[in-house]
């Protein structure tokens, strides 16, 4: 019956695809990014920050890491608080991505000290074995133009100062893509809220145990000789043989990590394999 007057079916048609157009897509543009989206703590990026981004962007890393937590449980107990609108108020454009074929990077900042993204930068694998993500280590030979950086600032009504400008003299774009990667997720206290609590007393169940020490010699190899050296003398990370750490203390050090020098939790490990890493590093005393 419609389709005998074409005008008022085009008419009715219409009037359905902006209805459609306005709950899908107007209503949600102006229900975020208000004042009540904001996050106390968010602030714009620095000119070194933005000029990482750029980076960032240009060598295509958004197409390997999200940066965005979904709220499901397993995205939240591996990766922290689900993401927030407010979080990207001055993301320009967004890069929540949609695929990951490296984890995902929204929060990413103060997980590890600038030392260890900068060999990560270098060689990947150096970090983390069998990585499949290229070195970048050319990125030390390129330098940061202050200038193009206070252009882009300008455009994007990002606040600056002049010192900040200055400071660019001399910086690479490992520098400026590090301090990128240390601003992600940084701005809110996720990781404090998050921080894996230990109950009850803790006992080492496998004291000298040669098989433990044995099994934990491989944990240390695949998880703490980039940051801690092959052989405990430490690097990135202090010295481990004579710490004078107790088991117990070595233990909750491990498993819920260090926030205020950047070595992350490994819970993820699970209690025996922490066990059997506490007994190999005891063995070393």
């Amino acid at each position: 019956m419609w389709e005998k007057k074409p005008v008022l079916f085009m008419l009715l048609a219409t009037a359905a695809i902006l209805v459609g157009t306005i709950v899908t897509m107007v209503l949600p543009f102006a229900w975020v990014n208000t004042e009540a989206d904001r996050i106390e703590g968010v602030v714009p990026y620095t000119p070194l920050q933005q000029e990482g981004r750029d980076i960032y962007i240009r060598e295509g890393c958004n197409n390997c890491h999200t940066q965005t937590v979904r709220p499901l449980v397993s995205e939240v107990l591996r990766y922290g608080e689900y993401s927030k609108s407010g979080e990207f108020v001055y993301d320009r454009p967004f890069l929540w991505g949609s695929k990951r074929t490296g984890p995902d990077l929204a929060r990413l900042g103060g997980k590890y000290p600038d030392a260890w993204h900068y060999k990560h930068m270098d060689s990947p694998r150096s970090m983390i074995p069998g990585s499949n993500m290229p070195d970048y280590k050319w990125l030390r030979d390129g330098q940061v133009d202050p200038e193009s950086v206070r252009n882009k600032m300008e455009v994007l009504g990002f606040p600056y100062t002049e010192a900040q400008i200055a400071d660019l003299s001399g910086k690479t774009e490992m520098d400026a893509i590090v301090a990128y990667m240390q601003k992600l997720g940084s701005d809110i206290p996720w990781r404090e809220a998050t921080q894996t609590e230990i109950v009850g007393e803790l006992t080492n169940p496998f004291p000298g145990d040669p098989a433990a020490i044995a099994a934990g010699e491989q944990v240390y190899t695949d998880n703490c000789a980039a940051c801690h050296g092959d052989n405990l003398e430490g690097d990135i990370g202090p010295e481990l043989a004579g710490a004078g750490y107790d088991d117990a203390m070595l233990f909750e050090l491990i498993y819920s990590g260090i926030t205020d020098n950047g070595m992350p939790a490994f819970s993820s490990l699970g209690s025996e394999k922490v066990w059997q890493l506490v007994n190999f590093i005891q063995s070393k005393e």
